[in-house]
């Protein structure tokens, strides 16, 4: 009977959850509902599908709204009604144009006006009014043949005040208004309650037609949506038949190009799997994505395929990854089993620069309107709440900061943050605004409007209103066509090769890299920065403490430093074993025999299942429930409670130790959320030796790729320094040499105007297009005449050397700036022939010092160049040590003097706050330091500074850090331009 409710996909405006409204449906007798959210479906399917299991009949419908103002509410009649709404909003949202007033002429949609707001014309059969309890009066002496229209209308929003207050606080966020400022309109009636069946039913006892109308309404309406039909697009030509010829032709091709043609086991791996596939019709699945990769390649655009899907041989074959799943022996169940009921999936990753163009061969390949991107949804999230809430009952800046820094604070003990804390808990995690996935593509069958109404964000690409978790739930497997800037940094680096020492380089095959000394140097010194995956503080850590020098220990490394590993503690004794094969220790003979590649260590998902399912007695299916739990794909608590009882069961069944039982399930749970499968690991450490080769020989050169794709893991003046250590000379921006980004000559590397913070985009790209037609500019005047370029911009161009090319001063230039542009404006191409005749300044000669340049360096570009940090100090003190030679002080208490890079917050298991912190040394070399809490309280680090850090030198397998018992920033000379 209640056919307008609310749920908190009603953004910034409802408050329940899909569940909360189903379990009030059941506790207040309910047998039939409808979900009808503002202007999208979002939660629909989810409402039908908990409806279905909690025993009632869940129908969908939309509340349709232009603004603040209610149109009509539409409710399906069946799952094309649903489409025909969906489709209304779509429009809308694809034109950008209100909604219409009155409902088109659904042929399968109930529409219900609001009693008061009819259309002009007569209703249509389809077409009530809604009858509210306020209304009750108006309608009794309405003839009985009128009342055939009229329908119970209980709008349901909330349920209690404090439930109202936040629905008003809702909308005062939405609106961006004071609470007090917020009108009537804006806000639900404070009837908009959740009553019992018998409560309405008395509501409208006296008006028994109005409840048989609604009655027949609804009785009228179906959805018998089926919840276990694979949605994706089910062939690739046409028909089943000819999707497994052509999958099978492409991957024996491949395997005649991967493989020895007498490889029997790779041969017989192909067949088998080919078997599989299309006996679980996933045939059209392999060879969309294989289409992708066909296109990029085409294109000649780098990529990695990895995700589950590169267990597979028949993916290496057809060329969507490069890991070899025999070579490293990848558990074929992973990838395949017969109870699996979606396909594997396929993560593949473009450079950045790339990714629009693969999207839109996408959503030009395949149907209109049946291709989208993946929703998602940006929730309130801990601090946005104060901010928030703060804003809207007008507190100050100032005053909201402290609440959220310091909501402990005496001065937060008012009535207002009072309440503002009491409602923090309630809006957690609600739903603030839709969003976009950040790499999820679904292909369906069928239009993607009988799912959910499309939106389209700023990038006009069409966009469904749910996340990954309903798409999952309704039977999609999403295409992930990732976006990575390592990518782009080997893509880039073969063309910035080309064009400086005329060589064409391939990256392709890079299994002969593991074989490569040279890069196994390497890789053993933990020279990675630049590289993909291996350049963080903690992985180069990781890669020092294993003496990292091949593919296969690589491949290990990779998922060792996830957090799930590291968090149970098998990280260390994964170490441990690597160095000392007599500290293997087996928990049980099953964990020998699943895990002797592994030290006996779970490492990968991979390793999870098999002793899921060879020790805990779990079917192939439960095994990929608990992988897919782990990898976060999985919401169902219920479920996971389950397959642990089950594993016990077992367990105790098979006379296993309880306490052996439990020290496993601990290990496997600690893997929730973070642990990878070993063909993605696989996948990440094939991209890895991409980029070490490119470092390895052509170091120059990659780092310039590497700063012309904005960096990776660090902050771009450690990509400079690393281009320095390696040998280059680097250049600040040149009128003359440089271009929008960074690039490079011989050794020289000149930084591109994109790195100059504040000058104009449009300027950076112009400089070197006005050179390249007309020529080298001659002079400061020359460059203002050609260019049209305002006074300001000249000036940051002077002040970060780019007119060196003179001869001249800065001082002077700016004074010739200064003089030649004074009140007036140049435009672009002005006549050159008076360029001559402009007045020169006459100077006495004008004192000049390095620092100025520094101080001018870290203002414009964030970083010095034409000297470090170190330069800086007033003290000549650089430190008891080198970073080189720390491991020689194990032990002992030293001081360093050091350049921040970065730093990472940790939280303790009692909830204190420590920190791990990296540093340059004087010579350009990293040093790494551990702030326990203790000392972290006292000595706080904060950030970009050169530090005086004291502290004792510890070894954990061969990699040195400092445990910092002192940290200070370092006095430095003043800024002599301010003097």
């Amino acid at each position: 009977m209640l056919w307008n409710l609310h749920s908190y996909f009603s953004l910034r405006y409802g408050i329940f959850s899909i569940e909360q409204l189903v379990s009030g449906l059941v506790s207040r007798g309910y047998e039939t509902a409808v979900l009808t959210d503002i202007n999208n479906s979002t939660g629909v399917l989810t409402f039908i599908k908990a409806c279905r299991e909690a025993g009632i009949k869940g129908l969908a419908g939309v509340e349709f709204r232009n603004g603040d103002e209610l149109l009509f509410i539409g409710i399906a009649r069946n799952e094309e009604g649903f489409r025909e709404m969906n489709e209304l909003l779509t429009t809308a949202n694809k034109t950008k144009k209100p909604l219409p007033a009155v409902a088109p002429d659904f042929a399968h949609v109930s529409v219900i006006y609001p009693f008061g707001k009819l259309p002009a014309r007569p209703l249509r059969a389809n077409e009530y009014v809604g009858i509210r309890q306020i209304h009750l009066n108006k309608v009794r002496l309405t003839p009985a043949a009128a009342l055939e229209k009229y329908v119970i209308w209980q709008p349901v929003t909330f349920t209690t005040k404090a439930e109202y207050a936040l629905h008003t606080q809702l909308r005062a966020i939405s609106h961006n208004l004071l609470i007090s400022q917020l009108q009537p309109a804006q806000v639900a009636d404070a009837s908009e309650v959740f009553p019992s069946r018998q409560q309405l039913m008395d509501k409208f006892q006296d008006f028994p037609a109005l409840v048989r109308n609604t009655e027949s309404l609804l009785a009228a309406c179906c959805f018998n949506f089926d919840f276990d039909t694979h949605r994706n697009k089910k062939t690739f030509t046409g028909n089943r038949y000819d999707d497994k010829q052509l999958l099978r032709t492409y991957a024996l091709d491949g395997f005649q190009r991967r493989y020895d043609c007498n490889d029997k086991v790779a041969r017989d791996r192909v067949l088998k799997e080919l078997d599989i596939i299309d006996n679980l019709n996933f045939s059209a699945y392999f060879l969309i994505t294989d289409d992708i990769c066909r296109y990029a390649r085409s294109r000649n655009f780098h990529y990695v395929g990895r995700g589950s899907g590169a267990n597979s041989i028949v993916a290496y074959c057809l060329g969507i990854t490069d890991v070899c799943p025999i070579e490293l022996d990848l558990y074929f169940e992973r990838f395949l089993n017969p109870k699996r009921k979606s396909p594997p999936d396929f993560d593949v990753d473009f450079s950045w620069q790339d990714r629009d163009e693969m999207y839109e061969y996408i959503f030009h390949r395949y149907q209109s309107g049946n291709v989208a991107l993946m929703g998602a949804m940006s929730t309130f999230r801990s601090r946005s709440i104060l901010r928030e809430l703060g804003k809207i009952y007008g507190l100050p800046k100032a005053d909201i900061d402290r609440l959220v820094h310091d909501p402990a604070s005496i001065m937060n003990k008012n009535e207002i943050t009072k309440m503002i804390l009491s409602v923090y808990d309630q809006m957690a995690d609600f739903p603030n605004q839709r969003t976009i996935h950040a790499s999820g593509v679904l292909i369906s069958e069928a239009p993607l409007t009988y799912y959910s109404a499309l939106d389209y964000p700023p990038k006009g690409l069409p966009t469904v209103q749910y996340d990954m978790y309903v798409a999952e739930n309704i039977g999609f497997e999403k295409f992930d066509i990732l976006s990575q800037r390592g990518i782009g940094h080997i893509k880039d680096c073969k063309e910035i090769v080309r064009q400086n020492r005329g060589l064409d380089i391939d990256t392709g095959n890079p299994r002969r890299f593991f074989k490569d000394p040279k890069i196994a140097d390497q890789l053993r010194s933990a020279n990675t920065i630049g590289c993909f995956y291996v350049e963080s503080p903690a992985m180069r850590q990781l890669i020092t403490k294993l003496k990292c020098d091949d593919y296969l220990t690589l491949v290990a490394a990779s998922s060792i430093i996830r957090p799930g590993v590291a968090s149970s503690g098998m990280m260390k004794a994964y170490i441990e074993r690597h160095h000392d094969p007599s500290r293997i220790e087996y928990l049980h003979p099953v964990m020998k025999e699943q895990l002797k590649e592994t030290y006996g260590v779970m490492v990968y998902q991979e390793d999870v299942m098999k002793v899921g399912h060879h020790f805990g007695g779990l079917d192939l299916a439960d095994a990929d429930v608990l992988r897919r739990m782990m990898s976060g794909k999985s919401r169902s608590k219920k479920h996971l409670d389950e397959i642990q009882d089950k594993f016990f069961v077992h367990c105790a069944a098979s006379g296993y130790p309880e306490d052996i039982a439990k020290e496993i399930w601990r290990q496997m749970e600690s893997f929730a959320g973070y642990s990878f499968n070993k063909a993605h690991s696989a996948s990440f450490a094939v991209e890895s030796y991409q980029s070490l080769y490119l470092k390895t020989y052509f170091p120059l050169e990659f780092m310039v790729s590497v700063l012309n794709n904005y960096g990776g893991f660090y902050q771009r003046k450690v990509y400079v320094n690393e281009a320095r250590t390696a040998g280059a000379n680097i250049c600040l921006p040149c009128l003359n040499k440089s271009v929008y980004n960074t690039c490079i000559y011989g050794t020289d590397i000149y930084l591109g105007f994109d790195c100059l913070q504040n000058l104009e985009n449009k300027l950076a790209q112009h400089i070197p297009e006005e050179r390249l037609r007309n020529g080298d500019y001659t002079s400061l005047e020359n460059f203002v005449l050609r260019t049209g370029t305002g006074l300001e911009q000249v000036i940051v161009l002077i002040r970060c050397g780019a007119f060196r090319f003179t001869g001249i001063s800065k001082k002077e230039l700016l004074w010739e700036a200064h003089i030649l542009m004074n009140g007036v404006k140049f435009e672009k191409d002005s006549n050159l022939l008076f360029e001559s005749f402009s007045r020169k300044p006459v100077l006495p000669k004008l004192e000049h010092s390095v620092l100025e340049d520094v101080y001018d360096e870290i203002e414009l570009i964030g970083f010095p160049v034409s000297g470090t940090m170190f330069d800086l100090a007033k003290t000549e003190f650089r430190g008891d040590t080198a970073a080189a030679d720390l491991a020689r002080f194990e032990g002992k208490t030293v001081r360093m003097v050091g350049d921040f890079v970065c730093d990472k917050h940790v939280s303790t298991k009692n909830g204190k706050q420590m920190k791990f912190g990296t540093f340059f040394d004087v010579n350009g070399q990293f040093f790494d330091t551990v702030h326990f809490p203790p000392s972290l309280k006292q000595y706080p680090l904060y950030g970009n500074g050169l530090y005086l850090i004291m502290g004792k030198v510890v070894l954990d397998f061969g990699c040195p850090a400092i445990e910092v018992q002192k940290i200070a920033r370092l006095p430095l000379h003043a800024d002599p331009r301010s003097v």
